[in-house]
C-alpha cells in the first residue's frame, strides 16, 4: 500500500543521487513543486526522463541536478527556448549535459515496454528520419514474419517517477483525469513511484474518463495543494500562462537565474 508522506519526507526517502527520474505530465498536471524539492535538497547526477521537457526540467538543469537528459522534445510551451537547457549543452553551465533524443512515440513506447516487463518495444516512427543516426539507442530490427525493416527502442524502468493528480484516497489509491498524458505507463515501469495530490480524501468519487493509479503501484503519496503550478490541474486550477512568459527572461541571463534560484528553491 502507498505511503503517505509530506513532500519533503517523499523526495529524501524516494530519490538518490545518480537515479534515473521521470517527471511526467503532458501540459497538464505536471509535477513542478516535487521537481523544486529535488533541486531544494540538492541531488546531483541524475539522468533525468520526460517525454516533454519544459520549465521544470529547466530549473532542474540549471541548478545542476541532472547529468542526462532522455526526452523526445523540449522548449517552454508557447514562448520559445529553454534557455538553461541550452547553456548546459552549448557551454557546460552549470555541468555538462549528455542528452539522448527520441520521438513521442519512441518515449510512449519505451515506457509501455517498461511497464509490461518487455526488454524493448519496437515501431515504425523512426524510419526516414535521422534520429536512428543520432541516438545509439535507437536500432533497426527485421520482423520476423514480413521481413520489414523496423526500429527497436530499450524500455524505460526509472528508478523513480513522479507524476501530479488531483486526488487519492487514504489507502493511497490515485485518481487522474482531464488531458493525461503517460503517467500511468511511467509509473507502473518505474522501480518506485511518488505521486503529488491536490487533496487526500476518504472516498473517490467516479468522474468521467478518470484513471486510478491502484495503491500497490504507488510507493508515496503527498498531498500538495498547487503542485501542479504553473501548469494546470483540471478541475482545482488554471494554467498561469504569464509565469511561462515571465520565465523566459529569468532563464536567459545566468545571475538572474541564480537570483531566481536562491529565492524560490533554497
Amino acid at each position: 500500500m502507498a505511503e503517505l508522506l509530506d513532500l519533503a519526507a517523499a523526495v529524501e526517502r524516494l530519490i538518490h543521487d545518480g537515479d534515473v527520474v521521470a517527471l511526467e505530465g503532458f501540459t497538464h498536471l505536471i509535477p513542478v513543486a516535487a521537481g523544486q524539492e529535488i533541486i531544494r535538497q540538492g541531488r546531483r547526477d541524475l539522468t533525468l526522463v520526460r517525454m516533454t521537457p519544459d520549465i521544470v526540467y529547466d530549473q532542474l538543469i540549471g541548478a545542476g541536478c541532472a547529468r542526462k537528459l532522455i526526452f523526445s522534445w523540449g522548449g517552454n510551451p508557447g514562448v520559445g527556448s529553454l534557455h538553461r537547457f541550452r547553456d548546459a549543452v552549448q557551454n557546460a553551465w552549470p555541468a555538462p549535459l549528455e542528452i539522448e533524443e527520441h520521438s513521442h512515440a519512441g518515449m510512449a513506447n519505451r515506457y509501455v515496454a517498461g511497464a509490461s516487463g518487455l526488454p524493448f518495444a519496437v515501431l515504425r516512427g523512426y524510419v526516414g528520419t535521422d534520429l536512428v543516426n543520432q541516438t545509439d539507442t535507437i536500432k533497426p530490427i527485421t520482423c520476423p514474419f514480413t521481413g520489414e525493416t523496423l526500429t527497436a527502442v530499450p524500455a524505460i524502468n526509472p528508478d523513480v517517477t513522479i507524476v501530479h493528480a488531483q486526488r487519492a484516497d487514504r489507502l493511497g489509491n490515485v485518481q487522474i483525469w482531464g488531458l493525461l498524458g503517460v503517467q500511468k505507463e511511467a509509473v507502473l515501469a518505474a522501480k518506485r513511484s511518488l505521486v503529488t495530490v491536490e487533496e487526500i480524501v476518504d472516498q473517490l468519487s467516479p468522474v468521467p474518463g478518470a484513471i486510478t493509479l491502484p495503491s500497490w503501484a504507488v510507493t508515496a503519496v503527498a498531498e500538495v495543494p498547487g503542485g501542479a503550478h504553473p501548469s494546470y490541474a483540471q478541475d482545482y486550477s488554471e494554467r498561469d500562462n504569464a509565469y511561462y512568459r515571465e520565465w523566459d527572461a529569468i532563464s536567459r541571463d545566468r545571475d538572474t537565474f541564480t537570483n531566481w534560484l536562491k529565492e524560490n528553491a533554497a
